[in-house]
């Protein structure tokens, strides 16, 4: 974990001594690398999760850098549903099967903070703002989160998220071929940026992107050193402390503006100003939320509008719903935009009148959802599946397991909207499950709807490869790539083309 703090750190590293310094660091890099360190590798006979030998980073850094394939193989070599490995010091146990499900997401003491905060590092870590939260002031961020999704607040939002929508798309011209993991994930961002933030950070269009590529700097430079050796003043290390240095410059000089000012606004951080919060409340709310609603929606987001582009049955399917929303609830008027008419449609009928879209929703989060759900176990000792779980080990769980399994899903791979529910407990993660649920899925669902009906309505388009013919099947998601799931680059194109003059 890193903080704010080592920024001076860093700055008087590279003031003294630079080329002692990186030698040493050099050094100490290549002893964990090559030997590693003694693990707390306790052997407590048949009760014990089998062991992936390697504890050093060279043995381990697969997780980081293709966990998907690093999991698999685990569970191949073990031949057991549960298995375990070394990270360094630590104990990280990998667990499977619909008992390690149960018990995953259902033990009171395996806490989610913990087990995030320390396997992923991909989060701009504050002490005290992103990181080391007292309780009460997770419960309180928590709260804020739900008083966000309101019915009063997403109604507000649909007008302003639809003419960000209108305006980027805007900027793709008429015609043309992109890639939709850069530019629908655009989209969700500046989506995500508009909910959580601020109108005025939502407004300055140089500002959306500067903290775009800030956040993508944090995790193109999520390394297996980054993560395990945070004091490491890596080249990595150094671009992620600048990064989070200038995403807490943004957000907390948006907040102190509005603060100083008294200007009312009509957006989250006012809703966070009159609750009268402590200024790390806000900051971390802002700089937490707004990573973690990006990531998970824009990938979901550039994955559907994906598989609708391959997938002419559903597509059609979906645009039908949307046409049908518009002759209940817009105008006919062939004046209006594609935007103004579905700004008419009210925040019920989106969430409870669009059964199509909630099935490609919900198949999309099954199939390109690389996620790996990651907890502590700060309770007692406990087994799983008749295998001791230590207090203090690390437990991680791959959707996987689940939502890729033939005997729960036929052809897993597949994009089948019609699927039917799953039989098994846990059968379906797409939001989280037990007592850890997606908080925010209210109002990612609403943009994911919005954000597919503008493309629906604006566009003819369709999904092709690097030589622009049209992809027989579409592209698998990659699940080693833990972040977008996207496909090889270069590999998979939107061919499309305004089917109205204005958006």
């Amino acid at each position: 974990m890193y903080t704010v703090g080592l920024q001076s750190a860093a700055d008087a590293f590279l003031l003294s001594s630079l080329q002692v310094q990186v030698f040493l660091a050099l050094c100490i890099l290549f002893v964990l690398l090559v030997f590693g360190v003694d693990g707390n590798k306790v052997d407590n006979g048949s009760q014990s999760p089998a062991f992936l030998p390697g504890s050093h980073l060279l043995a381990i850094a697969p997780f980081f850098q293709k966990r998907f394939e690093f999991l698999n193989d685990g569970f191949r070599k073990t031949g057991q549903a549960l298995f375990q490995f070394n990270m360094l010091r630590d104990t990280v146990i990998v667990v499977s099967g619909e008992a390690g499900r149960k018990a995953f997401f259902t033990n009171r003491g395996f806490d989610l903070t913990e087990g995030f905060k320390v396997l992923s590092g991909a989060i701009p870590v504050v002490k005290g703002v992103t990181s080391d939260l007292q309780t009460r002031r997770v419960a309180l961020i928590h709260k804020r989160l739900s008083a966000a999704q309101r019915q009063e607040h997403l109604t507000q939002l649909i007008n302003p998220l639809l003419e960000d929508c209108r305006r980027l798309m805007e900027a793709w011209g008429q015609a043309g071929t992109f890639d939709p993991f850069e530019n629908i994930y655009e989209l969700l961002f500046q989506a995500t940026v508009r909910s959580i933030t601020s109108e005025d950070i939502a407004n300055d269009a140089a500002v959306v992107r500067r903290l775009k590529r800030l956040y993508d700097i944090l995790d193109n430079g999520t390394t297996p050193a980054t993560v395990l050796l945070p004091w490491l003043p890596a080249p990595n290390m150094l671009k992620k402390l600048w990064a989070t240095k200038e995403i807490y410059g943004i957000v907390s000089r948006a907040v102190d503006n509005r603060v100083r000012s008294g200007e009312q606004r009509n957006d989250t951080l006012q809703m966070l100003v009159d609750a009268k919060d402590e200024r790390l409340v806000m900051v971390g709310f802002i700089m937490g939320l707004l990573v973690a609603g990006a990531r998970a929606t824009g990938t979901a987001a550039s994955w559907l509008i994906t598989f609708l582009g391959n997938n002419a049955e559903w597509k059609v399917k979906a645009t039908q719903e949307v046409d049908r929303l518009l002759a209940i609830y817009s105008s006919q008027s062939k004046t209006m935009s594609p935007s103004e008419r579905l700004s008419a449609i009210p925040l019920e009928a989106w969430e409870t009148e669009t059964p199509v879209l909630d099935a490609v929703i919900h198949e999309t989060l099954r199939i390109a959802q690389p996620h790996t759900a990651m907890r502590r176990n700060l309770g007692p000792d406990t087994f799983i599946d008749s295998k001791l779980v230590p207090s203090g080990a690390y437990i991680v769980y791959p959707f996987s397991d689940v939502h890729l399994n033939p005997d729960i899903y036929p052809d897993p791979w597949k994009f089948d909207p019609s699927r039917g529910e799953a039989k098994v407990p846990f059968g379906y993660l797409g939001w989280g499950g037990g007592k850890t649920v997606c908080l925010g899925q209210r109002l990612a669902r609403l943009e994911l709807k919005l954000v597919t009906s503008m493309m629906l309505l604006g566009f003819r388009y369709s999904t092709v490869g690097a030589n622009g013919d049209f992809l027989d099947s579409p592209p698998r998601p990659n699940w080693n790539d833990t972040l977008l799931c996207r496909p090889e680059k270069g590999t998979c194109f939107l061919r499309y083309e305004k089917s109205t003059p204005t958006l």
